[in-house]
């Protein structure tokens, strides 16, 4: 629903919430750029520490104000510092260090600070000093919000010298005329060529006898091809402590007894007391709050978010009508129709027009109150005139944060936007067009779609295994892990007892969760211990219930890859090598193309019009080396046997065209100078491949 934005009740109350979200990581000194210092390192880069107190400060940061998994807020706090530091000694080299200017630009550019009411003067406009007040204020009043005040700071400086450095890199990145001419060249200088091709296919893999030690020499000779992180297989068996059918029968049986109204004597009053059921109860929210684990939830729900089996029979109810038990995710629930609500939820997109002094209105917008309103106006008239314009109107002309998705808002019930424009929606048909002025501006309305919405009151007990059930899994993961011990074979064990048998591949030093089993970060932690090797294995709870018997398949190492890893790609190129060889040999002596094709079974092809650009010859693919050697290559004449990437080619050229010469190659130096957006990527992986970074978080993560 993020995208209601700013229409949304109580809108400065969520601002400000997200903007003290923000203070708690991000508001010191001011402006000082000082971060923490530790004895101990999450890792090094480029023989400078990096705080391991500074770093988990930031993981607990995501952790708690996303809702991130320990794995995904350490990776990207991990990318985070390692570009920072990575990136510093290329700031110092180059002088680059932003001010307090840069990042105040920084503070007025971004919504959570420049809408708070807080830090507005009078003209409605962003105030740093009145910022600077607060951070100060912090200071005495809330220093853990100061000091992660400026590890935020410090991200901001970060990104204002990165942007400084990359204009730098991107304004000296430049291309002459004569780069443009160059690539017209490239693109229109053509070659046709006749040519035979003998594929390497043209001879059985059975006939090539390959040496370990000669695909160990290829991988070390194309070692930056082949280098393999370290890695660890395994395979494994899961004892699930999932609900029998016997738990499942005895939670509907707790369900079903709900239904039923039954007598029951109460030792105070000494009196038969009628305890009432779902159907019968009056106070029903009273009722659902002491019989269900989960409480009654007033919020009256679309079909949609009914569980997909059952939804057609609940939504169709009458009032009070029963239905259950039924499955809704972990739980078993039994439901009582309570109310419908035609037309309760209504989707809508707008096109707002905001005008100064409007409330959270961008700060480039300078129109009156009264302009606004006529605009507004002049919008409603072509909405009204030709409805199909409403989303491309919405891209263009909308103030509000939904003109990015054509102004759609979604679905929403009466209450959750503000009320001139909720009354409108929920006042009017499908398809009306209408125009509602709010403290935002003025809104231009096209009501899209409504559905109707049922209140539901549902007792729900969670489907959970029986201590039998648990005691029974405990059982049989343990009289399992005996039996391996014996015989150290989790695939026969598993074979013998019908268990099925799983298995994940190329597991790394830092993942957590693997295919379907998600927070195992101790297994990780244990497959790439020390005293761990093939045929080590060990027990792991479930976070889910049960247990997980892995047992270690295989260990590869950090470095290059073996031979055994390889023979999908080192051992095919190998082979090749071979048969080029063989091939070459064969047709060593052969002069002409139709000699070659006559002794090699095949035809003469033609490819036209080759370009240095695509590298590609009709009817062979990619084959960078014959189209160079074609354009180098006189007239009519025919080249020496060529090893290409698909086989052994003999080619001759028939035809060479220059491009003519244009008055101006500017557009081709512009293709040139568009293709500069690459160079911040490009360039930062170099600079991050070249530094020396020794990586500690698997130790303390």
């Amino acid at each position: 629903m993020a995208l209601l934005g700013n229409l949304r009740k109580n809108s400065v109350v969520l601002i400000t919430v997200i903007g003290m979200a923000l203070f708690a990581f991000v508001i010191s000194g001011v402006f000082d750029g000082k971060g923490y210092t530790s004895q101990e390192a999450i890792g090094v880069v480029n023989d400078e520490d990096l705080s391991i107190e500074e770093f988990r400060n930031r993981v607990d940061f995501l952790q708690s104000s996303y809702n991130m998994s320990t794995s995904n807020a350490v990776n990207s706090v991990w990318e985070q510092t390692l570009r920072t530091y990575v990136l510093k000694s290329q700031f110092k080299l180059s002088g680059v260090d932003s001010g307090r200017d840069h990042i105040e630009s920084i503070l007025s550019e971004n919504p959570n600070f420049n809408s708070d009411p807080r830090f507005l003067n009078d003209a409605g406009i962003f105030d740093i000093d009145k910022f600077i007040d607060l951070v100060v204020e912090l200071k005495t009043t809330n220093i853990e919000s100061y000091e992660q005040w400026k590890n935020q700071e410090l991200v901001f400086q970060n990104q204002s010298n990165e942007k400084i450095y990359f204009d730098l890199i991107k304004s000296g990145i430049n291309f002459s005329y004569k780069d443009g001419e160059f690539e017209y060249k490239l693109q229109n200088d053509i070659v046709d060529i006749e040519y035979v091709q003998i594929p390497f296919s043209s001879i059985p893999d059975s006939l090539i006898t390959l040496k370990k030690s000669e695909v160990e020499k290829y991988i070390k000779s194309n070692e930056s091809d082949y280098k393999v992180d370290a890695s660890r297989s395994i395979n494994y068996v899961l004892f699930d402590e999932n609900p029998s059918e016997d738990d499942e029968k005895n939670t509907k049986k707790i369900l079903q007894s709900f239904l039923i109204e039954r007598k029951e004597y109460n030792d105070v009053s000494k009196l038969q007391e009628t305890i009432p059921s779902l159907s019968t109860a009056k106070n029903i929210s009273e009722f659902i709050n002491s019989n269900s684990e989960i409480g009654f939830d007033s919020i009256y729900v679309p079909k949609g978010s009914l569980p997909t089996d059952d939804a057609n029979l609940l939504f169709n109810l009458n009032k009070n009508q029963i239905y259950g038990p039924y499955l809704d995710g972990e739980f078993f629930k039994v439901s009582r129709m309570l109310d419908k609500k035609k037309g309760g939820n209504a989707r809508a997109s707008h096109i707002l027009i905001s005008y100064k002094g409007s409330q959270n209105a961008p700060t480039q917008v300078s129109r009156s109150k009264e302009e606004a309103r006529k605009e507004a106006r002049r919008l409603q008239n072509l909405v009204r005139s030709n409805p199909d314009s409403f989303t491309s109107l919405a891209f263009e002309f909308s103030d509000g944060p939904s003109k990015t998705s054509g102004g759609d808002l979604g679905f929403f019930q009466e209450g959750q936007m503000v009320k001139p424009f909720s009354d409108y929606v929920f006042s009017n048909r499908v398809g009306s067009i209408g125009l509602v002025e709010s403290d935002f501006g003025f809104h231009v309305i096209k009501i899209v779609a409504k559905e109707d919405l049922v209140l539901l009151a549902s007792i729900a007990i969670k489907n959970i295994p029986s201590d039998e059930t648990t005691d029974r899994t405990f059982n049989l993961a343990t009289k399992f892990e005996i039996n391996l011990s014996k015989n150290n074979d989790i695939s026969e064990l598993a074979k013998e007892n019908n268990y099925d048998l799983k298995s994940v591949s190329d597991v790394k030093i830092l993942d957590d969760n693997l295919p379907g089993l998600p927070n195992q970060r101790r297994l990780v932690q244990w497959l790439f211990s020390d005293d761990v090797k093939v045929n080590s294995y060990k027990r792991f709870d479930l976070s889910s219930g049960g247990y997980i018997i892995a047992q270690i398949s295989n260990v590869v190492n950090e470095g290059l890859t073996s031979v055994d890893n390889a023979t999908l790609t080192a051992v095919p190129k190998v082979r090749n090598q071979k048969k080029a060889e063989i091939i070459i040999k064969q047709n060593r002596k052969i002069k002409s193309l139709e000699e070659l094709a006559s002794a090699n079974n095949t035809v003469i092809k033609k490819a036209l019009a080759l370009n240095q650009k695509s590298g590609t010859v009709s009817g062979a693919g990619r084959e960078p080396l014959v189209v160079g050697i074609a354009f180098g290559t006189e007239l009519n004449n025919i080249s020496d046997l060529i090893i290409g990437e698909n086989g052994i080619y003999k080619i001759k050229v028939t035809k060479k065209e220059k491009s003519s010469d244009l008055e101006t190659y500017s557009s081709y130096k512009n293709q040139l100078l568009s293709s500069r957006s690459l160079s911040q990527s490009t360039l930062y992986q170099s600079i991050k491949e070249s530094a020396e970074v020794v990586d500690n978080r698997s130790t303390y993560y």
